[in-house]
């Protein structure tokens, strides 16, 4: 399997377990932590590397694909695609650092990365965002995916439910 992803402006890489310090710094940031489902706030060193040293199997039973965003040499986000069984699609998450949003940068990461899954024969992909994060449901517009439910999800950032878009795309 690919160790990179590269597009014009960026390389999409595996994470390091040295990078644990790096995404604590950035995810910390309720800007980031409020906005996605699964990142609780105050998260520590420890608890991101152990997240990141659980990636290695993951990928190598075809169950989780997760890069970190480099532009210039710096760690400025996470897209990746993650699934509990093989026979389901997978479900892209990201998040990014606030100094880099507005850029196009998501929207052209999770578009190398579905590209990429593509040609290993995936098809099907699900996704969502919170209901008051329009921008994260713009870059899934942009990426094809098309909304399928409306719904309350748990938001450990927030520690309560908020209204999520559930949204899809095949092919």
């Amino acid at each position: 399997m690919c160790a990179a992803i590269t597009t014009d402006r960026f390389a999409l890489r595996r994470l390091r377990v040295d990078d644990a310090p790096t995404v604590t710094n950035l995810v910390n940031d309720p800007k980031i932590y409020r906005m996605v489902v699964r990142i609780p706030p105050h998260q520590t060193v420890a608890q991101s590397a152990e997240w990141i040293s659980k990636h290695p199997a993951r990928r190598e039973r075809n169950a989780a694909h997760i890069f970190a965003i480099e532009q210039d040499g710096e760690l400025i986000g996470i897209v990746g695609a993650e699934r509990d069984e093989l026979q389901l699609p997978f479900e892209i998450g990201y998040w990014l650092a606030p100094a880099s949003w507005g850029k196009g940068i998501m929207t052209e990461a999770a578009g190398a990365l579905i590209q990429w899954l593509r040609d290993r024969g995936e098809r099907g992909f699900v996704s969502g965002y919170l209901a008051d994060n329009p921008a994260s449901g713009r870059v899934l517009e942009k990426l094809q995916f098309m909304k399928a439910d409306r719904r309350p999800v748990f938001c450990m950032g927030r520690g309560e439910r908020v209204d999520h878009f559930n949204m899809a795309r095949v092919g």
